[in-house]
Protein backbone atom coordinates (compact mmCIF):
# COMPACT_ATOMS: atom_id res chain seq x y z
CA UNK A 1 0.00 0.00 0.00
CA UNK A 2 3.06 2.71 0.89
CA UNK A 3 4.66 1.99 -2.55
CA UNK A 4 1.47 2.70 -4.47
CA UNK A 5 1.27 5.39 -2.55
CA UNK A 6 4.43 6.44 -2.70
CA UNK A 7 4.58 6.30 -6.52
CA UNK A 8 1.49 8.65 -6.83
CA UNK A 9 3.06 11.64 -4.67
CA UNK A 10 5.87 10.63 -6.99
CA UNK A 11 4.39 11.65 -9.98
CA UNK A 12 2.45 14.91 -8.64
CA UNK A 13 5.69 15.94 -7.36
CA UNK A 14 8.07 15.06 -10.03
CA UNK A 15 5.99 14.14 -13.12
CA UNK A 16 5.93 15.66 -16.77
CA UNK A 17 2.93 16.82 -18.55
CA UNK A 18 2.91 14.50 -21.47
CA UNK A 19 0.11 14.45 -24.30
CA UNK A 20 -1.39 11.14 -25.20
CA UNK A 21 -2.38 11.14 -29.33
CA UNK A 22 -4.93 7.92 -28.62
CA UNK A 23 -6.71 8.96 -25.82
CA UNK A 24 -6.85 12.90 -26.58
CA UNK A 25 -5.77 13.55 -22.62
CA UNK A 26 -2.75 14.05 -20.91
CA UNK A 27 -0.76 12.91 -18.73
CA UNK A 28 1.36 13.64 -15.62
CA UNK A 29 4.19 11.08 -16.31
CA UNK A 30 7.56 9.66 -14.93
CA UNK A 31 9.30 6.70 -16.05
CA UNK A 32 10.62 3.98 -13.90
CA UNK A 33 9.02 1.98 -11.16
CA UNK A 34 10.02 -0.66 -9.01
CA UNK A 35 7.22 -2.47 -6.97
CA UNK A 36 7.17 -5.97 -4.86
CA UNK A 37 4.88 -7.57 -3.44
CA UNK A 38 5.41 -11.13 -0.45
CA UNK A 39 3.16 -13.65 -2.16
CA UNK A 40 5.06 -16.04 0.36
CA UNK A 41 4.23 -14.00 3.60
CA UNK A 42 0.74 -13.23 1.76
CA UNK A 43 0.70 -9.56 2.70
CA UNK A 44 -1.52 -8.89 0.22
CA UNK A 45 -1.53 -5.73 -2.34
CA UNK A 46 -4.66 -4.56 -2.38
CA UNK A 47 -5.36 -0.82 -2.01
CA UNK A 48 -6.97 0.57 0.95
CA UNK A 49 -7.22 3.85 0.61
CA UNK A 50 -10.32 3.17 -1.48
CA UNK A 51 -12.12 0.35 -1.94
CA UNK A 52 -11.02 -2.03 -4.78
CA UNK A 53 -13.09 -4.81 -6.41
CA UNK A 54 -10.10 -7.23 -6.31
CA UNK A 55 -12.35 -9.92 -7.63
CA UNK A 56 -12.83 -8.16 -11.21
CA UNK A 57 -8.81 -8.01 -11.50
CA UNK A 58 -8.74 -11.76 -10.09
CA UNK A 59 -11.59 -12.43 -12.90
CA UNK A 60 -9.46 -10.68 -15.47
CA UNK A 61 -6.29 -12.87 -14.66
CA UNK A 62 -8.50 -16.14 -15.26
CA UNK A 63 -9.59 -14.69 -18.65
CA UNK A 64 -6.02 -14.50 -19.53
CA UNK A 65 -4.91 -17.26 -18.77
CA UNK A 66 -7.81 -18.90 -20.48
CA UNK A 67 -6.60 -17.07 -23.61
CA UNK A 68 -10.33 -15.07 -23.88
CA UNK A 69 -10.95 -12.77 -26.88
CA UNK A 70 -14.29 -12.00 -26.24
CA UNK A 71 -14.91 -9.47 -23.95
CA UNK A 72 -18.67 -11.17 -23.59
CA UNK A 73 -16.03 -14.01 -22.08
CA UNK A 74 -14.89 -11.29 -19.31
CA UNK A 75 -18.18 -9.99 -18.55
CA UNK A 76 -19.50 -13.94 -17.60
CA UNK A 77 -17.06 -14.61 -15.35
CA UNK A 78 -17.34 -11.18 -13.62
CA UNK A 79 -15.01 -8.57 -15.39
CA UNK A 80 -16.08 -5.28 -17.11
CA UNK A 81 -12.97 -3.73 -17.91
CA UNK A 82 -13.22 -4.83 -21.47
CA UNK A 83 -16.29 -3.64 -22.38
CA UNK A 84 -14.97 0.05 -23.56
CA UNK A 85 -11.96 -1.22 -25.44
CA UNK A 86 -13.69 -3.76 -27.66
CA UNK A 87 -17.07 -1.89 -28.11
CA UNK A 88 -16.10 2.27 -27.67
CA UNK A 89 -12.67 2.52 -29.23
CA UNK A 90 -12.99 4.49 -32.16
CA UNK A 91 -9.53 3.16 -34.08
CA UNK A 92 -10.45 -0.57 -33.20
CA UNK A 93 -14.17 -0.29 -34.49
CA UNK A 94 -12.58 0.89 -37.94
CA UNK A 95 -10.09 -1.96 -37.88
CA UNK A 96 -11.09 -4.27 -40.52
CA UNK A 97 -10.02 -7.16 -38.65
CA UNK A 98 -12.38 -6.69 -35.74
CA UNK A 99 -14.83 -9.87 -35.76
CA UNK A 100 -17.93 -7.93 -34.22
CA UNK A 101 -19.58 -6.79 -31.42
CA UNK A 102 -17.03 -7.77 -27.86
CA UNK A 103 -14.14 -8.98 -29.99
CA UNK A 104 -10.92 -8.17 -28.51
CA UNK A 105 -8.85 -9.75 -31.14
CA UNK A 106 -5.12 -11.17 -30.83
CA UNK A 107 -4.54 -9.57 -27.09
CA UNK A 108 -3.71 -10.76 -23.75
CA UNK A 109 -4.32 -14.44 -23.36
CA UNK A 110 -4.67 -15.17 -26.78
CA UNK A 111 -1.28 -14.93 -27.69
CA UNK A 112 -0.43 -16.55 -24.06
CA UNK A 113 -2.16 -19.79 -24.86
CA UNK A 114 -1.89 -19.18 -29.12
CA UNK A 115 1.00 -17.68 -29.98
CA UNK A 116 1.21 -17.80 -33.93
CA UNK A 117 4.31 -19.64 -35.26
CA UNK A 118 5.39 -19.51 -38.95
CA UNK A 119 3.95 -22.73 -39.50
CA UNK A 120 0.88 -21.77 -39.21
CA UNK A 121 1.07 -23.93 -35.86
CA UNK A 122 0.54 -22.66 -32.33
CA UNK A 123 2.30 -22.09 -29.14
CA UNK A 124 1.15 -22.64 -25.81
CA UNK A 125 3.45 -20.43 -23.56
CA UNK A 126 1.48 -20.90 -20.22
CA UNK A 127 1.24 -24.72 -20.51
CA UNK A 128 4.95 -25.05 -21.30
CA UNK A 129 5.93 -22.94 -18.48
CA UNK A 130 3.77 -24.75 -15.93
CA UNK A 131 5.42 -28.09 -17.67
CA UNK A 132 8.76 -26.92 -17.22
CA UNK A 133 8.61 -25.63 -13.38
CA UNK A 134 6.01 -28.86 -12.56
CA UNK A 135 9.43 -30.90 -13.29
CA UNK A 136 11.64 -29.02 -11.37
CA UNK A 137 12.98 -26.98 -14.53
CA UNK A 138 13.80 -22.72 -14.79
CA UNK A 139 15.92 -22.91 -18.31
CA UNK A 140 16.25 -19.20 -17.37
CA UNK A 141 13.42 -18.56 -20.13
CA UNK A 142 10.08 -19.29 -18.49
CA UNK A 143 8.42 -16.71 -19.78
CA UNK A 144 4.56 -16.23 -20.68
CA UNK A 145 4.47 -12.81 -23.38
CA UNK A 146 1.38 -10.59 -24.41
CA UNK A 147 3.75 -8.39 -26.39
CA UNK A 148 3.66 -9.64 -30.56
CA UNK A 149 4.49 -6.52 -32.25
CA UNK A 150 4.18 -8.79 -35.43
CA UNK A 151 0.07 -8.65 -34.57
CA UNK A 152 -0.76 -5.57 -33.16
CA UNK A 153 -2.95 -4.49 -35.57
CA UNK A 154 -4.91 -7.35 -34.66
CA UNK A 155 -5.96 -6.64 -31.78
CA UNK A 156 -7.94 -3.86 -29.85
CA UNK A 157 -4.48 -2.26 -27.13
CA UNK A 158 -1.51 -3.18 -26.97
CA UNK A 159 -0.70 -4.80 -23.90
CA UNK A 160 0.05 -3.11 -21.02
CA UNK A 161 1.41 -5.50 -18.79
CA UNK A 162 3.47 -7.57 -20.80
CA UNK A 163 5.57 -10.01 -19.76
CA UNK A 164 6.01 -12.64 -17.08
CA UNK A 165 8.97 -14.21 -16.26
CA UNK A 166 9.04 -17.20 -13.72
CA UNK A 167 12.65 -17.93 -11.83
CA UNK A 168 12.97 -21.33 -9.67
CA UNK A 169 14.87 -20.90 -6.66
CA UNK A 170 15.47 -24.67 -5.10
CA UNK A 171 11.69 -25.04 -3.70
CA UNK A 172 10.54 -21.53 -4.22
CA UNK A 173 8.91 -19.60 -7.08
CA UNK A 174 9.70 -16.07 -8.07
CA UNK A 175 7.94 -13.70 -10.73
CA UNK A 176 8.98 -10.86 -12.15
CA UNK A 177 6.27 -8.74 -14.78
CA UNK A 178 6.64 -5.87 -16.85
CA UNK A 179 4.51 -2.97 -17.72
CA UNK A 180 5.19 -0.69 -20.33
CA UNK A 181 2.26 1.67 -19.60
CA UNK A 182 0.52 1.92 -16.29
CA UNK A 183 -2.75 4.45 -14.79
CA UNK A 184 -1.70 4.85 -11.32
CA UNK A 185 -5.13 5.81 -10.08
CA UNK A 186 -7.38 3.37 -11.87
CA UNK A 187 -5.31 0.39 -13.63
CA UNK A 188 -2.40 -0.10 -10.97
CA UNK A 189 -4.40 -1.73 -8.40
CA UNK A 190 -5.81 -4.43 -10.68
CA UNK A 191 -2.24 -4.86 -11.99
CA UNK A 192 -0.78 -5.86 -8.40
CA UNK A 193 -3.51 -8.03 -7.64
CA UNK A 194 -2.92 -9.49 -11.03
CA UNK A 195 0.95 -9.83 -10.08
CA UNK A 196 0.31 -11.53 -6.64
CA UNK A 197 -2.26 -14.08 -7.58
CA UNK A 198 -0.14 -15.29 -10.80
CA UNK A 199 2.24 -16.11 -8.60
CA UNK A 200 0.31 -17.72 -5.88
CA UNK A 201 -1.23 -19.65 -8.56
CA UNK A 202 1.74 -20.59 -10.50
CA UNK A 203 3.27 -21.63 -7.30
CA UNK A 204 0.19 -24.26 -5.90
CA UNK A 205 -0.26 -25.71 -9.33
CA UNK A 206 3.57 -26.04 -9.92
CA UNK A 207 4.14 -27.33 -6.40
CA UNK A 208 6.35 -24.93 -5.34
CA UNK A 209 6.48 -22.22 -2.49
CA UNK A 210 5.91 -18.70 -3.41
CA UNK A 211 8.33 -16.15 -2.93
CA UNK A 212 8.38 -12.43 -4.05
CA UNK A 213 6.40 -10.91 -6.93
CA UNK A 214 8.40 -8.18 -8.68
CA UNK A 215 7.34 -5.20 -10.71
CA UNK A 216 8.75 -2.84 -13.07
CA UNK A 217 7.01 0.00 -14.48
CA UNK A 218 8.23 1.74 -17.49
CA UNK A 219 5.53 4.70 -17.84
CA UNK A 220 3.81 5.35 -14.55
CA UNK A 221 1.31 8.19 -15.33
CA UNK A 222 -2.17 9.78 -13.76
CA UNK A 223 -4.42 11.52 -16.33
CA UNK A 224 -5.22 15.24 -16.14
CA UNK A 225 -9.24 14.36 -15.05
CA UNK A 226 -7.74 11.66 -12.35
CA UNK A 227 -5.21 14.17 -10.67
CA UNK A 228 -7.93 16.64 -8.29
CA UNK A 229 -8.89 13.16 -7.19
CA UNK A 230 -5.87 11.66 -6.44
CA UNK A 231 -4.00 14.66 -4.77
CA UNK A 232 -6.91 15.88 -2.75
CA UNK A 233 -8.97 12.60 -2.00
CA UNK A 234 -7.27 9.67 -2.22
CA UNK A 235 -3.54 10.87 -0.83
CA UNK A 236 -5.28 12.29 1.96
CA UNK A 237 -6.09 9.05 3.04
CA UNK A 238 -4.58 7.42 5.93
CA UNK A 239 -3.48 3.34 5.01
CA UNK A 240 -5.14 0.48 6.60
CA UNK A 241 -2.69 -2.90 7.19
CA UNK A 242 -2.60 -5.30 4.32
CA UNK A 243 -5.42 -7.39 4.44
CA UNK A 244 -4.28 -11.74 3.49
CA UNK A 245 -5.55 -13.84 0.52
CA UNK A 246 -7.46 -17.54 0.66
CA UNK A 247 -7.53 -19.30 -2.69
CA UNK A 248 -9.80 -22.26 -2.53
CA UNK A 249 -7.34 -25.29 -1.83
CA UNK A 250 -9.09 -27.32 -4.03
CA UNK A 251 -7.14 -25.64 -6.98
CA UNK A 252 -4.36 -27.54 -8.16
CA UNK A 253 -3.93 -27.26 -12.24
CA UNK A 254 -4.08 -25.62 -15.00
CA UNK A 255 -6.86 -27.18 -16.10
CA UNK A 256 -8.65 -26.48 -12.94
CA UNK A 257 -8.01 -22.90 -14.01
CA UNK A 258 -9.37 -23.39 -17.64
CA UNK A 259 -12.29 -25.05 -16.53
CA UNK A 260 -14.20 -24.52 -13.10
CA UNK A 261 -12.15 -22.01 -10.81
CA UNK A 262 -14.04 -18.80 -10.63
CA UNK A 263 -13.27 -15.28 -8.89
CA UNK A 264 -15.48 -16.76 -6.03
CA UNK A 265 -12.50 -19.00 -5.03
CA UNK A 266 -10.25 -16.11 -3.90
CA UNK A 267 -11.73 -14.12 -0.40
CA UNK A 268 -9.76 -11.61 0.93
CA UNK A 269 -9.71 -11.62 4.78
CA UNK A 270 -9.51 -8.59 7.15
CA UNK A 271 -9.62 -5.98 4.66
CA UNK A 272 -10.74 -2.27 6.04
CA UNK A 273 -10.97 0.51 3.08
CA UNK A 274 -12.17 3.90 2.95
CA UNK A 275 -14.71 4.78 0.33
CA UNK A 276 -14.47 4.15 -3.37
CA UNK A 277 -13.78 6.81 -5.89
CA UNK A 278 -15.04 7.15 -9.51
CA UNK A 279 -12.44 8.20 -11.18
CA UNK A 280 -12.90 8.33 -14.39
CA UNK A 281 -11.72 5.77 -17.40
CA UNK A 282 -9.93 7.24 -20.54
CA UNK A 283 -10.80 4.95 -23.59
Amino acid sequence: MKQYLKLAQRIIDEGIWVENKRTGTRCLTVVNADLEYDVGANQFPIITTRKSYYKAAIAELLGYLRGYSSAADFRAIGCNTWNANANDNQAWLNNPHRAGEDDMGRVYGVQARGWQKPDGSKLDQLKKVVDNLKNGIDDRAEIVTFYNPGEFELGCLRPCMHTHTFSLLGDTLYLTSYQRSCDVPLGLNFNQIQCFVLLALMARITGHKPGKAYHKIVNAHIYENQLPLMRDVQLKRDPYPSPTLTINPEIKSLEDLETWVTRDDFQVEGYQYHPAIAYPFTV
